[in-house]
């Protein structure tokens, strides 16, 4: 099978280099196209990945329209040269747009219920989307629901083990108790009309927390002098082992609640949409604490976040949700593989 895998955001590369790299193995050729977003493009040449660079794109509403028509051009010229089999991305219209166009399939996964205009611009093209058994809404005919996070596709077992190096990078040593808070740029499509955390409760955060642990926190954006010192310096490949041996996320953002769970570790989420993914990783396992970023929530959140650090000293018990989690949970990876699979007796029979 030949495979186009488009990358739109630097998560994507960790949703889909599992799958790429078993695909691989098996003979069948893979495309990545990515979007030069973040540190998307650096992930793809960490792990060796080949790809062809579709541009960065723009912040604003007229900004992602106008880069919504050139990836889409740019997705047409590639397609028309690499004559795929089928597409395969995270929640995001221009592969599947040009998978219509040019009569192939489009597998899409997502788990983000309210990013309503790439639904709306993406499901009507795709021949299915994918999200956990706790998405929120019904997609329709062409919806499957699996029992698992797409968190799981690069940090089940099979894939990750946390290196207590990291330790070294923090400036740290072994059992430390250090907590991560990430603060997001609210830059996405998804993200218009929110706000996140006030500065003033950022650092009321900071400084409640930085009592009990050590502070380090990873941001999208420019910090405030006085914040600007607890930034995490450590390589941008080490993030996945710092959240495993963290005491606690604190933050804004829902993949990497996502991952602190699936790794066992708790979790704050702060966002007025919440997730349902989220939502079932707190009353399922109870790793993730979801808050609103109203003000008495957001107060809330700092509440929670100094219950968990005075009341658990060593995370044993959340390490063993964890371990409820993955034996009800299926490796993600192995899914993605299974699903594609299914088109390739199709496609040798043409």
């Amino acid at each position: 099978m030949r495979i186009l895998i488009d990358i739109n955001h630097p998560a994507h590369v960790h949703y889909f280099r599992n799958f790429s790299e078993i695909m691989n193995r098996q003979g069948h050729t893979i495309l990545f196209v990515s979007r030069n977003k973040e540190m998307a493009h650096r992930l793809l040449n960490l792990y060796n990945i080949p790809y062809i660079d579709r541009g960065k794109g723009s912040d604003g509403r007229l900004g992602k329209f106008l880069y919504l028509v050139y990836a889409e051009v740019k997705l047409i010229q590639i397609a028309a040269k690499f004559k795929p089999d089928i597409f395969l991305n995270f929640l995001h219209p221009y592969p599947s747009q040009v998978a219509r166009l040019f009569g192939i399939p489009s597998l899409v996964f997502s788990d983000t219920e309210h990013a309503v205009l790439h639904h709306k611009l993406t499901v009507p093209f795709a021949t299915k989307v994918f999200t956990p058994s706790c998405y929120r809404i019904d997609l329709g005919e062409k919806h499957v629901r699996f029992d698992g996070y797409m968190e799981l596709a690069y940090l089940h077992p099979a894939y990750f083990t946390p290196d207590p190096a990291i330790y070294n990078f923090l400036g740290l040593q072994p059992g430390d108790r250090y907590v991560i808070i990430r603060f997001v740029s609210w830059a996405a499509a998804h993200d218009f009309d929110h706000s996140g955390m006030s500065l003033s409760n950022k650092r009321k955060a900071v400084q409640a927390i930085s009592k009990l642990a050590r502070v380090f926190i990873t941001a999208e954006g420019e910090l405030p002098d006085d914040l600007e010192q607890y930034r995490i310096r450590i390589p941008f490949n080490k993030i996945h082992d710092a959240l495993y041996y963290s005491s606690l996320l604190f933050g804004e953002s829902a993949t990497m609640a996502s991952e602190a769970a699936v790794l066992g570790t708790p979790s704050i989420f702060i966002d007025n949409d919440g997730r349902g993914y989220t939502d079932e990783e707190e009353t399922k396992y109870g790793l993730v604490h979801n808050f609103s970023e109203s003000e008495n929530d957001q107060l809330k959140a700092i509440s929670t976040a100094i219950k968990i650090l005075e009341e658990e000293q060593n995370g044993k018990r959340f390490k063993e949700s964890r371990n409820k989690l993955l034996a009800e949970c299926i490796d993600t990876t192995q899914f993605m593989v299974k699903e594609v699979l299914k088109y390739n007796n199709s496609i040798s029979d043409n």
